[in-house]
Formats: structure tokens, C-alpha cells, sequence
């Protein structure tokens, strides 16, 4: 166990960051997954669909990079 321990080196920021995008990673597949079936649903509002779903994307993205910035200023 503790020989395990040991063989992590460098700083435990990075890998708690790495932890941490996967939160990000499952959110924008669910937002685009979700809007392009709710696109192929209604086509003649693809262009507010495809508005949010945009917005929905940058919201998440930008909490990846503050968890990104955060990682190597603490």
C-alpha cells in the first residue's frame, strides 16, 4: 500500500485536476447528445436548439479551465 503511495510524484494538484475533468467531459457529451436529438425531434428549431446548446457548452468548458487555472496557482 504505502509502495503505491510512493510511486506518485510531483504535485497532487495535476491529478486532482485530471480527476476533476472528467465532470466536464460527461457534461458536454450529455449537452451536445441531448441537442442533436432534440434537433432530429423538431429541425424547424435547430437554430435556437443549437444556440443553447452552445451556451450550455461554454458554461461548462469555462469551469474546466478554472479547475485548469486553479490547478497550478494553489
Amino acid at each position: 500500500m504505502s509502495a503505491t503511495l510512493a510511486a506518485i510524484e510531483g504535485s497532487i494538484n495535476t491529478v486532482g485536476f485530471g480527476v476533476a475533468a472528467v465532470g466536464p467531459g460527461v457534461g458536454i457529451g450529455i449537452i451536445f447528445g441531448n441537442g442533436v436529438q432534440a434537433i432530429a425531434r423538431q429541425p424547424e428549431a435547430a437554430g435556437l436548439i443549437r444556440q443553447n446548446m452552445l451556451l450550455g457548452f461554454a458554461v461548462v468548458e469555462a469551469l474546466a479551465l478554472m479547475g485548469f487555472v486553479l490547478a497550478f496557482a494553489i
